[in-house]
C-alpha cells in the first residue's frame, strides 16, 4: 500500500482540517484492508505517521471509529473494519454543489448525508452502497463504500485544454468532478468548445475518471448548443433512433371503415371542439357535447388513441418508454413521439377524422353524472379554439359553440367548487413565459396564469382521469384486482408543514395545521384571502413547495391535492407514457381481460416518475437560461422586487415587472456581517440585528449575470 507522509501539526489553526484528512485516510486503510487486524501503531506506520502529536491524534481517530461501528476491537489495541451488513445501506446519491451528498434508500425515512470527503467515486444520480458511519438525531452519516451502478456515463461541459491533455469542466456542477481527457481523444474539441464526453474508466488510484469525447456540439452561447447541453444533462435523448423514425413513417393518416364499424363508437357527426394553447402543435383531449331528450347532457372526452399505432414492444414504443415524456423548453418541444405520430396521424387537428378512446358521461344541469361509458371512438373536431379565444366567449364574446361553452364552464365550476369543498387544494398556476423574436431571442416575458377557459378543460380531464381510475381500481365495484398505474399524491410532511407556518407568520398569519385534515382548508382559506395582495404567488409558491411530489405507483394511495381516493393519467398519451399504459391496460379489461402486466408495471412506474423528474428540471433549467439571455444587456439597471428566496449563501429576488429572479450573494449584503437563521426563516444582521425576510419590497440593481451558471447577481440599492 502506498504510503502518505503526514508531519506535526503547527500551529495554523488547521486541526480540523487535519483530523478530518486523516480520519478519511484511516477509513480508506481499513476500506483496503477489509480482512485484516491492524494495531494503532500499524496504522501510523502505514500512512508513515512520526510525530508524537500526529500518532495521539490517530489513536483519538480509531477510538471514534470504534463509537461509530466503522471498526470493530479485535483485542486490546486491535483494530478491524466491521463487516456488520446491518451497517451498509444501498441507495442513490444525489451531490449538492458543494461536494456533499445525500443518498436516499427505500424504506428509510431520512435520507443519509455523506461528507465530501466520504463519496468516493460516486456521481451524482449513482446507486450506490454506504456504511453508516455515525447515527444522529436528525439525519445519519455514512461513507460510500461502492458504486453498484452508473446513472449516466455521458456528459455535457465546456473543453479545457491544457499542454499535454484536456478536462471537460461538466455544465452540471452537482455532477461531482472533471473529466480528464488525453489529447488523442479529444475527437476534434477544442478549447472553449461544448462537447459530450464518454466515461471510460475511473482508476482507483485517480481523482478525476477518464474519458473520451463523443461529439463536439459547438461553441457556448448559442441557444442550440444550450438547449441540447440542458437535455443531455439530464439524461434525454434529443434525436429519435432511425429505426423509430423509419417505423413512424409507415403510419398513415387515413382510418379504416371497418375498424370505425366493427371496433368503435362513431362520433364524427356530434360537435366537438379543442382547445388549446394557441401555439400548440399536439391536440391529445377534445369535447364534444350534446344535449339528450330527457334533459341531460353528454359530454365526451376524446382523447387520442396513440394505442392504436404505437404497440407493445415496437420500436417506437421502447422509445417511448425511455423518454417517458415530452419536454418542453422555452423554444421547443422535445416530443416523447416522432412528429408523424405526435402532430400529425394522433394529433386531434380540426376538420379531420381521428381514432380517439373516451370517457363519456351522461351529466344533468347540476354535473351529477348518471350515466358513464369508456371505449374506443372515432371523432372529427368541427373546431380548434385557442385558450384566449375560448376565455373571451366565457366573458361575454358572441362565438362558435358559445352555448355550448358556457354549459361547460358552468358544470366545470360545478366539479371544481365539489373537490375544492372536499378538500382539494386550490392553486391557481402562474409561469413565467417569453416571447421570442425571430432570432430566438427573448424580448419580452409575460406571466401566463390560469383563467376560467383553461379551468373548463381541466377539470373534464380531472373527471376522466378519477373516472377511469375507479372504474380500474374501486375493489367494491369488481371482483379481480386489474394491474394499474395509479398517480398517487401523499399526504403532506408535517415538518416540511411546521416550516411553512413559520414562514407565513411573517406576513402576520396564523392558521391551524394541526391536523392533517386541516391542513388544505387552511391554506385554501389563507390564498382565498390574499388572491389580490402582492405577496399570493410568493406564499402559494411555498404551500406547494411544502407538500410531497405525486408520482406514478401501483399502489394506490389516493391523491391528496385532488382530494381524490382514485385517479390515474389517461388524457394525454401523445406526451405522456403513462397515459399509453392505461390506455392498453383498460382496453385489455373492456375486451379480453387478460392483463398482460405484471410484476413490471412497478419498475415502470418507478421509471416514468424518474423521467418526470428529469423533464421538470430540464423545463426549469430552460428558463433560467432564458432569464439569464433576457436580463444580459440590463446590468447596471434597477428594479423593484420582492425577496422570493433565502439560503445560508444569500437571498432571491424577483423582480416585479418581468418576473426573473437574481441573487444577492449574502457577503454583498450591505451595511453588516450577515448570517441565516433557517428556524426562524430570516437573514439578520449581527451587528444591526436588521432583517430580511419573505415578502420584503427591495430595490436591486443588476451588476452580473452569468449565462453558462444560468444565474442573475444583483445588489441592493440603499
Amino acid at each position: 500500500m502506498s504510503k502518505k507522509k503526514f508531519h506535526k501539526p503547527g500551529k495554523s489553526g488547521k486541526d480540523n482540517k487535519l483530523k478530518s484528512s486523516l480520519t478519511h485516510v484511516v477509513r480508506k486503510i481499513f476500506e483496503k484492508n477489509s480482512d485484516s487486524v491492524l494495531s494503532h501503531k500499524q496504522v501510523c506506520v502505514l500512512m508513515d505517521v512520526r510525530a508524537v502529536e500526529v500518532r495521539k491524534l490517530v489513536f483519538e481517530i480509531l477510538q471514534e471509529l470504534l463509537r461509530q461501528n466503522f471498526l470493530k476491537n479485535e483485542g486490546h489495541g486491535i483494530y478491524k473494519l466491521n463487516g456488520n451488513e446491518t451497517n451498509i445501506l444501498e441507495g442513490i446519491i444525489e451531490l449538492t454543489q458543494r461536494g456533499a451528498g445525500f443518498v436516499t434508500v427505500e424504506d428509510e425515512e431520512k435520507d443519509i448525508f455523506i461528507a465530501p470527503h466520504n463519496v468516493g467515486q460516486s456521481l451524482n444520480g449513482d446507486r450506490v452502497k454506504i456504511r453508516i458511519t455515525q447515527t444522529g438525531k436528525n439525519r445519519n452519516e455514512g461513507a460510500v463504500i461502492e458504486v453498484v451502478s452508473r446513472e449516466r456515463s455521458q456528459f455535457v461541459g465546456v473543453i479545457e485544454v491544457h499542454d499535454k491533455f484536456a478536462f471537460l469542466i461538466p455544465d452540471n456542477t452537482r455532477m461531482g468532478a472533471h473529466i480528464y481527457i488525453p489529447k488523442e481523444k479529444l475527437n476534434g474539441a477544442k478549447n472553449g468548445d461544448k462537447a459530450l464526453a464518454k466515461i471510460t474508466v475511473w482508476p482507483k488510484t485517480a481523482d478525476n475518471p477518464f474519458g473520451e469525447v463523443v461529439e463536439v456540439l459547438g461553441a457556448p452561447g448559442s441557444n442550440d448548443t444550450e438547449m441540447i447541453s440542458i437535455l443531455i444533462n439530464q439524461g434525454i435523448n434529443y434525436k429519435f433512433p432511425q429505426e423509430v423514425l423509419a417505423e413512424a413513417e409507415l403510419v398513415g393518416m387515413d382510418l379504416d371503415e371497418e375498424e370505425i364499424k366493427n371496433n368503435r363508437r362513431d362520433f364524427r357527426a356530434i360537435d366537438t371542439f379543442t382547445i388549446d394553447p394557441a401555439d400548440a402543435r399536439d391536440f391529445d383531449d377534445a369535447l364534444s357535447f350534446q344535449r339528450l331528450e330527457n334533459g341531460h347532457f353528454e359530454v365526451g372526452v376524446h382523447i387520442a388513441d396513440v394505442s392504436h399505432y404505437v404497440r407493445k414492444g415496437t420500436a417506437m414504443d421502447k422509445e417511448a418508454y425511455e423518454r417517458a415524456n415530452s419536454v418542453y423548453l422555452v423554444d421547443r418541444v422535445i416530443p416523447m413521439l416522432p412528429e408523424q405520430l405526435s402532430n400529425m396521424a394522433c394529433s386531434l387537428r380540426p376538420n379531420e377524422d381521428k381514432y380517439s378512446f373516451s370517457a363519456v358521461f351522461e351529466m344533468d344541469n347540476d354535473g351529477k353524472i348518471y350515466n358513464e361509458w369508456f371505449g374506443k371512438t372515432a371523432i372529427h373536431s368541427n373546431r380548434r379554439f385557442s385558450y384566449e379565444e375560448a376565455q373571451e366567449i366565457i366573458e361575454g364574446a358572441d362565438g362558435d359553440y358559445k352555448d355550448e361553452i358556457h354549459i361547460l364552464d358552468k358544470l366545470a365550476k360545478l366539479l371544481r367548487g365539489r373537490r375544492i369543498k372536499k378538500g382539494a387544494l386550490s392553486i391557481e398556476s402562474e409561469e413565467i413565459r417569453f416571447q421570442l423574436d425571430e432570432t430566438g431571442m427573448p424580448v419580452r416575458t409575460i406571466i401566463k396564469t390560469s383563467k376560467d377557459a383553461h379551468k373548463l378543460i381541466e377539470e373534464f380531464m380531472l373527471l376522466a382521469n378519477k373516472q377511469v381510475a375507479i372504474f380500474l381500481g374501486d375493489v367494491t365495484k369488481r371482483k379481480e384486482v386489474v394491474p394499474m398505474i395509479y398517480r398517487v399524491h401523499d399526504r403532506p410532511d408535517l415538518e416540511k408543514i411546521a416550516l411553512f407556518k413559520v414562514f407565513i407568520e411573517k406576513f402576520g398569519h396564523k392558521l391551524d395545521f394541526s391536523h392533517p385534515d386541516q391542513i388544505a382548508q387552511s391554506i385554501n382559506t389563507l390564498l382565498e384571502a390574499l388572491k389580490d395582495e402582492n405577496e399570493f404567488s410568493l406564499i402559494q409558491t411555498m404551500a406547494i413547495r411544502s407538500m410531497a411530489k405525486a408520482v406514478y405507483d401501483t399502489e394506490n394511495i389516493g391523491h391528496y391535492g385532488l382530494a381524490f381516493d382514485y385517479y390515474t393519467h389517461f388524457t394525454s398519451p401523445i406526451r405522456r407514457y403513462a397515459d399509453l399504459v392505461v390506455h392498453r391496460i383498460l382496453q385489455e379489461e373492456l375486451t379480453t381481460k387478460r392483463h398482460q402486466f405484471g410484476n413490471d408495471l412497478s419498475a415502470v412506474g418507478k421509471h416514468i416518475s424518474k423521467m418526470e423528474r428529469r423533464a421538470v428540471e430540464a423545463e426549469r433549467e430552460s428558463t433560467k437560461y432564458f432569464q439569464t439571455l433576457y436580463m444580459q444587456d440590463k446590468i447596471g439597471e434597477e428594479f423593484e422586487g420582492t425577496v422570493s428566496g433565502l439560503a445560508d449563501f444569500g437571498m432571491f429576488v424577483k423582480m416585479d415587472d418581468n418576473g426573473c429572479e437574481g441573487m444577492i450573494p449574502m457577503l454583498d449584503i450591505p451595511g453588516d456581517r450577515y448570517f441565516f437563521e433557517a428556524d426562524k426563516y430570516r437573514i439578520i444582521g449581527g451587528r444591526t440585528k436588521k432583517e430580511f425576510n419573505f415578502g420584503d419590497k427591495i430595490t436591486v440593481r443588476v451588476y452580473e449575470v452569468h449565462l453558462r451558471k444560468r444565474q442573475i447577481n444583483l445588489e441592493i440599492v440603499e
